[in-house]
């Protein structure tokens, strides 16, 4: 019994003995660095559905939504392309998906009134935005115009979304 006192006696000892005294300091800097960069995505790929109609004479309207995500104050422009049919951005068309398919034509805007085009010129015919870091909504308002001699189909084109920021 003895001895083991003696041992932890002697360990404790030690122990204070194995004990720094430090008498001054150091110090420094830690940089810590984060670039954001400016960036935007589309974050859906909506579809425009015009729905089933039988003879085309009046004006078919529908509306969807196209959803951007840009970096807090990045700005940007949504241009939308002619289409896979169309031979510009004032005059898109879907083409039909059967046999000796047709076409139908259509247009795209920026407006409820369905006056402004919505094409591919930045300052001119799209939309413009500056980013908040959230989703940010942009209404595409579709229209098929009356049209004679449209045969039953389904008909669809697809359109390039572009953000320019």
């Amino acid at each position: 019994m003895r001895k083991l006192v003696i041992g932890l006696g002697a360990a404790a000892a030690v122990a204070a003995l194995g004990t720094v005294a430090y008498a001054a300091t150091a110090t420094g800097t830690l940089n810590v660095t984060l670039t954001i960069t400016a960036t935007c995505t589309v974050r859906n790929t909506p579809t425009l559905s015009f729905g089933s109609v039988g003879l085309l004479t009046s004006n078919v309207d529908a509306q969807t939504d196209i959803t951007v995500q840009c970096t807090n104050t990045t700005p940007y422009d949504i241009a939308l392309g002619q289409g896979a049919n169309g031979s510009s951005v004032t005059t898109r068309q879907m083409l039909g998906t059967g046999g000796s398919p047709s076409t139908v034509n259509y247009a795209l805007y920026r407006d409820a009134g369905r006056t402004q085009n919505w094409g591919e010129t930045i300052g001119t015919d799209v939309v413009h935005g500056t980013g908040n870091g959230s989703d940010q909504n942009s209404t595409v308002y579709g229209r098929v115009p009356a049209q004679a001699s449209v045969k039953p189909d389904t008909y669809t084109d697809t359109v390039a979304i572009t953000v320019t920021y």
